[in-house]
């Protein structure tokens, strides 16, 4: 299987986690008639199909290696399988979260919330799970983030206008953190220890471990909505082809992101404190498609436009803290 052997090779696949995971939802709102409920199931075949390309192709560089796909998949640990699957049930549900929290608040209010408090619960379970890099380094960029993810919070209490919608927003984006944050050490447990997985297998079982959830999870907020009317499951089938299309494309970029973070993680200079760290500065990917693409503050007073672009100055400076820290570790 292919892993990096060099620092910067393993930085751009962290970046390209950070990218991949602040854009994935764009596709979600091209189509704003089409609910996210119904977007998310494409969403999931998406991660589905991106973890068996990834893993019959990076996974399998030498097939008869040990630690090829299949053969790793066969060899691993009970607790190493059942660590991924239900690190996949828990992001389900805290991306379930997530999407629903976009729906009422926008990306630009989401993302820096939820994925950013994800960040600092995330950060500090890994660290103690793998103590790698820097920790001064690290925990000063959680600590500028965190001081960013204040700054958007602000900034949405200034520019929101209905007291209810502002607290419908807060409050999933909060939840949302608290589980996301969560998922990312059963990750890091199922990739250590005697017969773990690779991360290319780590990763297959997570998203069965998702796809698992999706379907009670899915469909109760199919049937108890956070806004907007029930949904059936004979909704999804009446949907055209276009809106099936964006949220299988939403899913194999959200994988393509976790495939990098992952592999990343695996590689000893770095580890899934790190890569994991690096990765949730998708929080400003998102917040730059929420701002300057999709107009969510559009009409912000000036105060609220400092405060806008004092969070990017604080999430670019975290995220150098961020990337350092395996440099001087």
């Amino acid at each position: 299987m292919y892993t990096p052997h060099t620092y910067p090779v393993a930085l751009v696949m962290m970046l390209t986690s950070m990218l991949c995971w602040g854009s994935w939802a764009n596709m979600q709102k091209i189509d704003k008639a089409w609910r996210f409920e119904l977007f998310y199931w494409d969403y999931m075949w998406g991660i589905l199909a991106c973890a068996l390309l990834f893993g019959l192709t990076m996974g399998r560089t030498n097939p008869a290696a040990p630690v090829s796909f299949f053969h790793n998949l066969g060899s691993a640990s009970t607790r190493s399988l059942v660590e991924a699957f239900a690190g996949g049930m828990i992001f389900n549900l805290g991306n379930l979260l997530l999407v629903a929290a976009i729906s009422v608040a926008g990306m630009a209010v989401a993302f820096p919330l939820g994925a950013g408090l994800a960040l600092v619960i995330g950060a500090v379970l890994d660290y103690a799970i793998s103590p790698k890099g820097n920790p001064v380094l690290l925990f000063g960029g959680i600590l500028l983030v965190s001081a960013a993810i204040a700054a958007n919070a602000m900034a949405y209490r200034g520019l929101s206008k209905g007291a209810k919608a502002e607290a419908k927003g807060i409050i999933l984006s909060l939840l949302c953190g608290v589980v996301i944050g969560l998922f990312y050490p059963f990750v890091a447990k199922a990739l250590t220890g005697e017969n773990h997985l690779g991360p290319y297998t780590v990763y297959f079982v997570f998203a069965l471990g998702a796809l698992a959830s999706n379907f009670p999870l899915n469909y109760a907020f199919m049937r108890w909505p956070v806004s907007g009317s029930r949904l059936s499951v004979k909704d999804y089938f009446q949907g055209g082809l276009a809106v099936h299309v964006w949220g299988v494309l939403g899913g194999l970029i959200w994988g393509t992101g976790t495939v990098c973070s992952f592999v990343a993680a695996y590689t000893p200079m770095v580890g899934p404190a790190t890569s994991f760290s690096l990765g949730e500065g998708n929080t400003m990917i998102s917040a730059v498609w929420g701002v300057f693409v999709w107009r969510e503050f559009h009409g912000a007073g000036i105060g609220v436009r400092r405060l806008l672009a004092l969070m990017f100055a604080l999430f670019v400076l975290g995220l150098v803290s961020i990337s350092l820290a395996p440099v001087f570790g």
